[in-house]
């Protein structure tokens, strides 16, 4: 691979991960699991990748967002959000906030439109991005930061990107049955073995993956029981109260997710807006993400006691929204200021950019999505 090579602090940093990890992989007898190892490289305190205080989003970065791409995108969610609030709660959760654009464009458009906001909770665990984001929301009283979720909720919840962020474990099919891939380390490096799964983690592929049996051996793939406790959360975080979760990722439902010509998963890093599949380069300093299998999250969220509102992608959900009709509060006339929105916009809707890779799962208890996005609903695809 040809990457970017690192400074000599960034490069310390990750040195000291390593070693952080080499010795949890010691004591435990020579392996971890991916999903402990990918969580320590995201979030280990002050040398994980999300934890660290390396710039995360833009272009001194790794990747770049949807609400960093237009300010209509959170214009968009929020007369979405707007319509939800009107039915429960005038709360909003965001989880991972990025930079606080996504905030403070929702914000900023709700004042506009005339909805009050009583609280808008940030969970963060990046304390780089959460000292970003109370810069960028200083005029916003109502924004306070939480440390995890709270006991209950009514209103929205935001969540841009943040499932494919969760720790995945990988398993393979061999001749014997599924294996999980254990992470340990080999003439010094970090390598995988395979293992039996335990009983709780077979559980989760039988019921994640479709005729897992009939997979060729070699298939290799993840699962998602970290991101399937998140959804079971929310569920008990609303037992309560009423709203809804808006959760945007990029992936698939499980009959394209685990298909034959994806025998080798979806698990991808960025580094300085570089793209590879090696999670053991430099741990600390690079993004590691898998692809969300949203069947496997609609059900979990099922399964704990929410209904699934609707699932689509994100092009149809924001023009249910709305965004086409924000777009045009600008005069096309005005090349100077339209055409910048417009190519923006087109970004997010074309379906060989993000309209169609990224789709929209929404869950929730006692709402109800708003007409012209609950129109676009393809969740009997799930």
């Amino acid at each position: 691979m040809s990457l970017p090579e690192p400074d000599s602090d960034a490069l310390a940093a990750s040195h000291a991960l390593q070693q952080l990890i080499a010795d949890e992989i010691a004591q435990h007898d020579g392996a971890i699991s991916f999903a402990r190892y990918m969580e320590l490289a995201l979030y280990a305190p002050r040398l994980g990748y999300y934890s660290g205080g390396a710039a995360k989003l833009g272009p001194d970065g790794d990747f770049t967002t949807a609400p960093e791409i237009s300010a209509l995108f959170g214009a968009a969610l929020a007369q979405a959000a707007a319509a939800i609030i009107a039915q429960s709660a005038p709360h909003i959760l965001e989880f991972g906030a990025g930079t606080g654009k996504l905030a403070r464009d929702v914000l900023t458009a709700l004042v506009d439109a005339g909805v009050q906001i009583d609280s808008y909770a940030i969970v963060e665990l990046s304390g780089e991005l959460r000292a970003r984001q109370q810069l960028a929301l200083k005029d916003f009283p109502q924004v306070r930061w939480l440390d995890g979720f709270p006991d209950t909720f009514s209103g929205v919840v935001l969540a841009n990107e943040v499932l494919d962020a969760m720790p995945v474990e990988l398993v393979t099919k061999t001749p014997a049955g599924w294996r999980q891939l254990m992470v340990t380390i080999e003439d010094g490096r970090f390598a995988t073995a395979a293992r039996v799964p335990d009983a709780a983690l077979a559980q989760h592929i039988a019921r994640q993956i479709p005729d897992a049996d009939a997979l060729p051996d070699g298939y290799l793939t993840e699962v998602h029981p970290v991101a399937a406790g998140f959804m079971a959360t929310l569920a008990r975080m609303f037992e309560h109260g009423a709203g809804a979760a808006l959760l945007f990722d990029y992936g698939f439902p499980a009959h394209e997710y685990y298909l034959d010509e994806r025998g080798g998963g979806t698990l991808m890093c960025h580094y300085r807006h570089h793209a590879h599949p090696d999670p053991f380069y430099l741990p600390g300093l690079q993004d590691i993400t898998a692809h969300v299998d949203f069947t496997a999250m609609a059900l979990a969220a099922q399964d704990a006691g929410l209904e699934v509102l609707g699932y689509m992608n994100q092009a149809a959900f924001l023009l249910g929204a709305g965004i086409g009709e924000l777009l045009l509060r600008t005069d096309p006339a005005d090349a100077m200021r339209f055409l910048p929105q417009s190519n923006a916009v087109h970004k997010l809707l074309s379906p060989a950019e993000m309209g169609e890779l990224f789709k929209v799962l929404a869950v929730g208890k006692g709402v109800a999505l708003p007409a012209p996005i609950a129109a676009a609903d393809r969740s009997h695809r799930l």
